[in-house]
């Protein structure tokens, strides 16, 4: 199994929403600045993270997103699931047609390594992410150097 940038990208737009909306909405813009990753692209995730009813706009002034739970009930799993990432190690989807429209010999494996890669992601939840000490001080470093960045932006010399 592999994770592509979609299925990282989401889990850590949402770390970082579940941190940083605790007091406020926050606003793609800001997340895209602190994790580096294009506009555009969280757009297209937030769509597929809205409709999956993980996350809620919030419209006007001061408005963003919120989580739609809170984030002990959003567990890794299904953040990647969102947004189409398959949690397979199989080459065959799991269909059990890898040689000549049957299992091949390693199915079975590969079957139980997606499987506890699943029960893995299942069992950890954003709230057991935030409790991380090594997760907060990584997301107050990226809002301090985010912030900088924006004030370097305001101020040039």
């Amino acid at each position: 199994m592999r994770l592509t940038t979609k299925g990282r990208y989401a889990v850590t737009a949402m770390l970082d929403l579940a941190f940083h909306s605790q007091i406020k909405p926050v606003t793609l813009t800001d997340i895209a600045a602190r994790q580096t990753i294009s506009l555009s692209y969280l757009e297209q995730l937030f769509a597929r993270l809205r409709r999956a009813g993980m996350v809620k706009g919030v419209r006007g002034p001061g408005g963003g997103y919120k989580l739609c739970r809170k984030s002990r009930d959003i567990n890794i799993a299904e953040i990647i699931a969102a947004v189409d990432e398959p949690l397979d190690s199989t080459k065959c989807g799991g269909e059990a047609n890898c040689q000549k429209d049957q299992a091949c010999l390693t199915h079975d494996l590969w079957m139980g390594l997606s499987e506890q890669i699943r029960n893995y992601l299942e069992g950890i939840s954003l709230a057991d992410l935030l409790e991380r000490n090594q997760v907060q001080e990584v997301a107050k470093r990226q809002h301090h150097d985010a912030q900088h960045t924006i004030e370097i932006y305001r101020h040039p010399e």
